[in-house]
Order: C-alpha cells, then sequence, then structure tokens
C-alpha cells in the first residue's frame, strides 16, 4: 500500500480544493511553519540588510558597479545557502511530517539533508534548461516569457516531492519531474499561475503598507529613481527587518505545501488511470445460446469436454 495514500493532500483535486486544502494543512500546522519560517527569514533579512541597495543607482563606471557586486558577492551566497537548505527542510516536514507518529522540525531538518546533494545537481541543472525556456519566451516577446516563466515554476515545484516520496535518484527524479507535471498540464499551469499572482500582489500591497511609516509611501521609491539612495535607507531599521521577515514567514510555507498538493493530484490520477474499472454489465446472450445444446456441460461425449482435455 503507498504509504502516502492517508496524507491529507493526497487526492484528485480541482482548483476550489487546491486552495480549501492547502489552507487547511497550513491552518492545521501554522505554529510550526510560521515560527521556523520567521527563525529563517529574519537571518535572512539581517544578511540582506549588509547590501546597501540604493548605493547601487549611485555608480555610472560599469567596472565600479561591478565591484560593487562583487563585494555584495558573500551576503547573496549565504542568502542563497540558507533559503536553497530551509527549502528542503520545510518541503521534507509537509511532505512527512503527517504519517510521523511523532512530528518534529528537527528531525525533519536532520533528515531532509540526504535529499539536498541530489538536489543542488538537479538545480544545477534546471538553470541551464530555465535559461533556455527564457531565451526563447524573450524570442517569442512578452506572452512567451511569460509562458515560460509559469511552466518552469510548475516543473520546478515538482521536484523535491518526488526526490522525496520516491527515492533519491536524479535521474528517475528529473523523468518522473516531466512525465508527472506535463500529466494534466493546462490544469497543473492554471493552478500555479494563479497562486504566483496572488503571492504576488499580496506581498507588493503589504510591502507597500510596511514602507509606509518609514518612507512615506512605497511609490515614492518608484516615481523618485533619484532619492531611492536615501529613502532606501529605512532597510537596515531592525522594525522594518522584522517586519519584513513577518510577512515573508507568512508566505514561506505556501509554496512546499502547494508542491506536494501538485505531487498527490497528480499521483493519485496516475493511480485512478492505472487501476482497471470493473465489469458491471450482465453477460451478454450468444447466438449459439438461443439453439438447443445436443450435449450438456458435464455430458462425457460432450466434444468441448474432449478438445478442453486434449
Amino acid at each position: 500500500m503507498d504509504q502516502f495514500s492517508n496524507h491529507p493532500l493526497y487526492r484528485k483535486h480541482t482548483i476550489d480544493s487546491v486552495m480549501s486544502t492547502l489552507w487547511e494543512f497550513y491552518k492545521k500546522n501554522f505554529l510550526v511553519l510560521f515560527l521556523s519560517s520567521f527563525v529563517v527569514c529574519l537571518c535572512v533579512q539581517f544578511i540582506s540588510a549588509k547590501i546597501n541597495f540604493g548605493e547601487i543607482t549611485s555608480y555610472t563606471d560599469p567596472m565600479q558597479l561591478l565591484e560593487k557586486y562583487k563585494s555584495m558577492m558573500v551576503p547573496f551566497l549565504e542568502v542563497a545557502a540558507i533559503s536553497l537548505v530551509f527549502n528542503v527542510i520545510l518541503q521534507y516536514y509537509v511532505m512527512y511530517n503527517p504519517l510521523e507518529e511523532h512530528p518534529n522540525i528537527f528531525a525533519a531538518a536532520y533528515k531532509s539533508l540526504k535529499y539536498l546533494p541530489a538536489y543542488i545537481v538537479i538545480l544545477v541543472l534546471f538553470t541551464f534548461m530555465a535559461a533556455a525556456a527564457l531565451i526563447v519566451g524573450l524570442i517569442l516577446f512578452i506572452v512567451g516569457m511569460f509562458f515560460a516563466l509559469f511552466w518552469l515554476a510548475m516543473v520546478f515545484m515538482f521536484i523535491l516531492p518526488i526526490l522525496m516520496a520516491e527515492g533519491n535518484n536524479i535521474g528517475h527524479t528529473i523523468s518522473r519531474t516531466f512525465s508527472l507535471s506535463h500529466r494534466g498540464f493546462w490544469s497543473n499551469m492554471g493552478w500555479v499561475a494563479i497562486l504566483i499572482l496572488i503571492i504576488m500582489v499580496v506581498s507588493f500591497v503589504v510591502s507597500g503598507l510596511i514602507m509606509i511609516p518609514f518612507s512615506g509611501s512605497f511609490f515614492k521609491i518608484i516615481s523618485h529613481p533619484e532619492e531611492a539612495a536615501s529613502a532606501m535607507n529605512f532597510m537596515t531599521n531592525p522594525l522594518f527587518v522584522a517586519l519584513s521577515a513577518i510577512l515573508s514567514a507568512l508566505i514561506t510555507p505556501v509554496m512546499p505545501i502547494f508542491s506536494a498538493i501538485l505531487y498527490f493530484n497528480g499521483r493519485s490520477r496516475e493511480t485512478e488511470l492505472a487501476t482497471p474499472v470493473p465489469n458491471n454489465e450482465p453477460d451478454r446472450v450468444r447466438v449459439e445460446d438461443l439453439y438447443a445444446k445436443p450435449y450438456s456441460d458435464d455430458h462425457p461425449d460432450n466434444p468441448e469436454n474432449k478438445h478442453t482435455e486434449s
């Protein structure tokens, strides 16, 4: 029996059930998901505060700008590494937390690390594929670029659930990612697009509200880019860092839960197709059944019995 068959996210979904199931799972595990995400997001925000984005706008010399970016490489890599590892931990927790008798985020952190090397290799390969897809999207202009972005996001969301549920094998994970993500292609694309747009709108609005006490207006930075350097000094303010971490912590668990929903939806549909449908139709009357038989079925001289014995 499939070990995930009792998982609360394992079912064949519609757009309504996707949102309702995501919300129910998020609400049930909110405390662990939020607190762990908040700690990690707070670390990321403090590291990001070291990067003076406003100072970048004051450089006009390309060489000076390049040197500035080089000096930012270490905090960028720190943020990327923390985000990568935590994404693996959070995905493992979403996949296995409902199946364990005594779930623990720290145990999930330890157990999930065995998937990290394979995940990094797949991400490197995925980066090359993403670059090629975006180039094709740019060639096809705006519509193609957005299609390529949503397609990449859809494929990407299947990687970790497959890696964790079906074995730590790079080749199998890559092939299964493409086959399962393209099963129900348009529904998967639609759900991913809707969720990404919702997150983008919510993040934009809430970020704007958070910035009001510090900059006066979020649109001030956009409408007066020449004042961006001075206007963005508030990003090092501890209160702004904490508020940004809270916002990020609220949003961060959504994607791992949604990834699991996409995967389990694909698996349940796949299982449904593989299960043979029982034939409930009554036995049909054959033409020969309309005529009297010269011998009964158990008669020793019945030629059909002799043919069967031979």
